[in-house]
């Protein structure tokens, strides 16, 4: 005597014919849309040693992004500034803030300020900033408004995909050069005849192989 019914033979090709055909095909796609860059890095705002304030600073004051970030012309990275950069301000603005007590002992200390880097590109991939401000490409297209954060977070994914579309179509992310680090400048009606002829001016030709980023 049988103790199930013959039907509960075809249970297992049911279960099988459900998991490859529905289960598994949706939780590689939910796992390929929601694990991306675009949902688990954009927003990142981690706390930093020191509640730096970008809104003041870059935004209220005005000071250029070059005055901090030094290199970023001409190097490939735009380099955290030490921490007497600081203090040319800060030897004489809010000099005894309790929050600047971790500037006041780096200082005296000698000791560089452990801050927590934000946009994080992997080590498997190779990015020059001076390449891409010398080329036109404004801070915001990458970092956002940063004159608007009091906290800064990430604005954009910093995927493949995200810097491909860029190199294909680099004319919106263009402007003048002396316009790079303007957090407020808008292109006009003409952007797009201007910027194809300061990519003709620059003989820009971002590239799209495996190897201009994978070295």
């Amino acid at each position: 005597m049988q103790i199930f019914p013959h039907w509960t033979n075809r249970v297992p090709v049911v279960l099988l014919i459900g998991f490859f055909g529905v289960v598994g095909p949706s939780t590689t796609f939910l796992v390929w849309y929601y694990f991306s860059p675009e949902f688990t890095d954009v927003g990142y705002q981690p706390t930093q040693p020191i509640p730096y304030d970008h809104a003041l600073h870059a935004g209220e004051l005005a000071i250029d992004c070059r005055y901090c970030h030094a290199q970023v012309e001409v190097s490939a990275v735009a380099s955290v500034p030490p921490s007497k950069v600081c203090m040319n301000c800060h030897s004489l603005v809010k000099r005894d803030s309790p929050q600047l007590a971790v500037l006041r002992d780096s200082v005296a200390n000698n000791r560089p300020i452990r801050w927590v880097r934000i946009h994080n590109v992997p080590d498997y991939a190779y990015f020059d900033h001076s390449v891409h401000v010398r080329a036109g490409v404004g801070c915001v297209s990458c970092h956002g408004n940063i004159a608007e954060m009091v906290v800064v977070q990430q604005a954009e994914p910093l995927s493949m995909a995200w810097c491909l579309d860029c190199h294909r179509n680099p004319e919106p992310h263009l402007r003048p050069r002396d316009q790079v680090t303007n957090m407020t400048w808008q292109p006009g009606d003409d952007h797009a005849a201007l910027a194809a002829a300061w990519r003709s001016e620059l003989g820009l030709a971002p590239p799209e192989s495996c190897s201009a980023c994978h070295r």
